[in-house]
C-alpha cells in the first residue's frame, strides 16, 4: 500500500489554496491542499508498526513551528507545477530530514522545497498565463504547525489520513 506524511494548513489557507486548485489543479479531487514532508513511498505491512513508531518519536522530538508562505512559484521547466512557497526553517527541515532516515530511509530525488501546489498538469501556455497572473499576487502568510499526517492512497488514487501525530507530544 502507498503511504505518504504531508502537513494539511490551516483551513483559511486551504481555502485560499483551493480557490485556484479547483480550476488549475488536476489532483484536486484526491487530496486536500498540502505541504508533502515525504513523497509516496511503500510500507510493508509487518513494518507499519515499527514505522508508525518512529514517525511518532520524530514528531515528539520536533516542536511545533511557524511556517511562512511568501510568494507564488513554479517548478518549470521541471513539471508546470504551481505553487505557494513556504521559506525554509530549521524545524521544518529538520522535520523533512528525519523522516528520510532509519527505516523510512531513501534517497531524495530534489532538494526540499517545501509549498503548497496550487496548479499542476497545465499546458505550457496555461502554465505561463496562470503563472503570470499569480505572481502579481502579494502572498504573505504566517501560521503555525503542530501536527503531521501519515496517509494511505485508496483504489481511486485519492489519499486520506491514516494517524495524526502532534509534534512534541507522545500521542
Amino acid at each position: 500500500m502507498k503511504y505518504g506524511i504531508a502537513v494539511f494548513p490551516s483551513k483559511a489557507l486551504q481555502d485560499q489554496a483551493n480557490s485556484y486548485r479547483k480550476r488549475y489543479d488536476s489532483h484536486y479531487s484526491l487530496i486536500p491542499p498540502h505541504i508533502t514532508i515525504k513523497h509516496p513511498f511503500e510500507i510493508p505491512g509487518e513494518k507499519l508498526d515499527s514505522t508508525i513508531r518512529y514517525i511518532r518519536n520524530v514528531t515528539k522530538s520536533i516542536t511545533p513551528f511557524t511556517i511562512h508562505i511568501y510568494k507564488v512559484d513554479s517548478f518549470f521547466p521541471n513539471t508546470n507545477k504551481i505553487f505557494f512557497k513556504i521559506r525554509l526553517n530549521p524545524s521544518l527541515e529538520k522535520l523533512h530530514e528525519l523522516l528520510h532516515e532509519d527505516i523510512l530511509l531513501e534517497e531524495t530525488p530534489q532538494k526540499f522545497t517545501p509549498h503548497v501546489t496550487i496548479g499542476q498538469d497545465l499546458t505550457n501556455q496555461e502554465h505561463f498565463d496562470v503563472l503570470g497572473q499569480l505572481k502579481m499576487l502579494s502572498v504573505d502568510h504566517e501560521e503555525t504547525i503542530d501536527r503531521v499526517q501519515l496517509l494511505y492512497q485508496l483504489e481511486n488514487s485519492s489519499w486520506t489520513v491514516y494517524e495524526t501525530f502532534h509534534l512534541g507530544k507522545d500521542c
